[in-house]
């Protein structure tokens, strides 16, 4: 009975966990759903031409890389946001101390 008890929590636990992590993804998604609407308004009638341009060159130029040099575009942009991650983690934690000393 043991046994059966075990699977039964655990099984519980992890639809507990996947709704706590769709909750969480749902949020985001809609803050970032947010973001999108607010940075459109605030850009709107504002995109000239020049813009539009190196906007265009910028994506023609990554179209038009080797694999090699897509690569490396991809590793610097992978460190910078493990970087931000980890920036963000730390800032968390310094709340979590200053929380937990209160």
């Amino acid at each position: 009975m043991g046994i059966k008890n075990f699977f039964a929590n655990a099984l519980s636990d992890m639809k507990e966990n996947a709704k706590a992590q769709h909750e969480a993804d749902k949020a985001e998604f809609e803050a970032v759903k947010a973001e999108s609407k607010a940075n459109f308004e605030e850009n709107r009638g504002h995109n000239t031409f020049a813009k539009a341009k190196a906007d265009a060159k910028k994506s023609w130029d990554d179209a038009h890389m080797s694999p090699s040099e897509r690569t490396a575009k991809m590793r610097e942009d992978c460190g910078a946001r493990v970087d931000a991650a980890k920036a963000r983690q730390e800032a968390a934690n310094a709340r979590y101390d200053a929380a937990k000393k209160k």
